[in-house]
């Protein structure tokens, strides 16, 4: 089962803009919009903390199993 990435979603919620949680993170804005679509094949557990802290939520809330099989980016 493919992992959809939800990080959009967050993102829209907490009204947060690519450019300040990239540059929270120390990534750049293109691998931050890959990270979003679900293009990459893993994400670091420090990256992953960073995202969080900034968006005050839980991995489960941006990283979610796509039971569908699916492996297109549901944002």
């Amino acid at each position: 089962m493919p992992i959809a990435v939800k990080l959009g979603v967050m993102m829209a919620e907490r009204n947060v803009k690519s450019k300040d949680l990239a540059a929270y993170i120390g990534i750049t804005e293109a691998n931050l919009s890959l990270l979003k679509q679900g293009k990459v094949k893993g994400v670091r557990f420090e990256t992953l903390e960073k995202i969080c802290e900034f968006l005050d939520c839980e991995p489960g809330d941006i990283l979610r199993i796509d039971r569908r099989g699916s492996s297109e980016q549901t944002d």
